[in-house]
């Protein structure tokens, strides 16, 4: 388990370009935007970009708030270091229930697989990322296998693995309790359901210090690591809920350094 405390400055600038991130702030990159069917989708590539990694990002919102705008220096940062990146918005609460929100998620990946070769990414080197919702979404759907051929995942922040552990824990309170109000459904959507035994994509687990999070995440890393897959699992015990999101892409950031480490020893 990576600790963020312990994580040393050294390695952090051994990753991050130099000075880049008085640039990404100063000039955040050209995206094109797409309809991908239910929502439409953002595509940043480097100019001339051809056959690079891409970072696919769904936002938070508990479900029923954001929108694929607010990505902060992740476009810049990833884009510097030689991803393509994508952001999407899907259908919100109340408006779509968390089941379509999913397909949503699906519908997005699928197009971004069939069309990104076009904007120099490389449709075999995706990794899922999301936060808070957006991070339930990407675990839901990558663990069922409704993202075909994805390369990894990035959890950021989540408490939504195991919804009938979480009732039982007494976490299904707030947003939870009003997004999963049936509990006929929890099974179904439920990213640790499809931990069948099945070795899954790599994948990158960050909590933050938010109540419940590293309990509930440490349990989802176990769980995905008795199937013999791969589990990074940083501790961001430091980070409130909002700057585990909110923070990466800037200098000196360790959930940055550790994500771009997991992303480049993937898909790099």
């Amino acid at each position: 388990m990576i600790d963020r405390r312990s994580f040393i400055l050294a390695s952090v600038a051994a990753v991050l370009p130099l000075g880049a991130s008085a640039a990404w702030r100063a000039r955040q990159p050209a995206q094109k935007t797409f309809d991908y069917g239910p929502a439409k989708l953002d595509v940043y590539a480097p100019d001339g970009a051809k056959n690079l990694p891409v970072v696919f990002f769904v936002h938070g919102g508990a479900w029923e708030f954001g929108k694929r705008s607010q990505v902060g220096a992740k476009p810049a940062f990833l884009l510097a270091n030689g991803f393509c990146f994508v952001s999407i918005d899907y259908r919100m609460l109340p408006e779509a229930d968390v089941a379509t929100q999913a397909g949503d998620v699906e519908n997005a990946y699928a197009y971004v697989r069939a069309n990104i070769a076009g904007h120099g990414g490389d449709p075999n080197r995706i990794v899922g990322m999301g936060h808070s919702a957006g991070c339930h979404l990407i675990a839901l759907t990558g663990m069922r296998g409704g993202l075909p051929g994805v390369a990894g995942l990035l959890l950021d922040d989540t408490r939504a693995y195991d919804l009938a552990a979480l009732e039982k824990n007494g976490g299904m309170v707030r947003a939870y309790a009003r997004v999963f109000s049936d509990p006929s459904q929890w099974a179904a959507l439920s990213p640790a359901s499809f931990v069948d035994g099945r070795k899954h994509p790599p994948t990158f687990i960050a909590y933050s210090g938010a109540s419940g999070r590293g309990e509930d995440s440490k349990a989802f890393a176990e769980r995905l690591r008795a199937t013999g897959t791969k589990v990074t699992l940083f501790d961001g015990s430091a980070y409130t809920h909002m700057s585990i999101n909110r923070d990466f892409g800037e200098d000196g950031d360790a959930l940055t350094a550790a994500a771009l480490a997991f992303l480049k020893s993937t898909v790099g």
